[in-house]
């Protein structure tokens, strides 16, 4: 994958690009979604799960860790790790065995907090606020291993 950079003036625009990137994704592909509270990490996950035809109420799973969608392509298994202190605390909940989840697509919220364990064929999405606008998003998409 080339490293690109989308600029999205709005949560719709975020959700529209989420939405097309899911339909290309290749089932079993982890997503690591970065960047600062309020940065657009949930809203681009409502847009991917729609892009997986997965229309139930999308939120982050902040407390639960671990949320499982049943889409028309495959399963997504969105995770957050925010709460979660270290690589070993993702690893004491099962975390290996989540990212290898066969016939799904993980997507990882707060994912530089395990981002030393993911594979380097990861698609990590940076997120970043442009404070001239209110809802004005970079995103920088990349592998792990660019």
């Amino acid at each position: 994958m080339i490293s690109k950079k989308i600029i999205t003036t709005s949560s719709i625009e975020t959700k529209d690009f989420a939405k097309d990137l899911a339909k290309e994704t290749p089932v079993g592909t982890i997503v690591a979604l970065i960047g600062d509270l309020g940065s657009g990490k949930t809203t681009f996950a409502q847009g991917f799960a729609e892009g997986l035809d997965i229309y139930e109420t999308i939120v982050s799973p902040t407390f639960k860790l671990v949320s499982e969608y049943d889409g028309e392509k495959c399963k997504l298994i969105h995770v957050d790790t925010y709460r979660l202190d270290s690589i070993e605390d993702f690893l004491n909940i099962c975390g290996e065995d989540i990212i290898r989840t066969p016939g799904a697509i993980i997507l990882i919220e707060w994912a530089d907090k395990i981002i030393d364990i993911l594979p380097p064929d990861t698609v990590q999405i940076d997120f970043l606020r442009i404070s001239k606008i209110e809802d004005e998003r970079e995103l920088t998409i990349k592998t792990l291993s660019e």
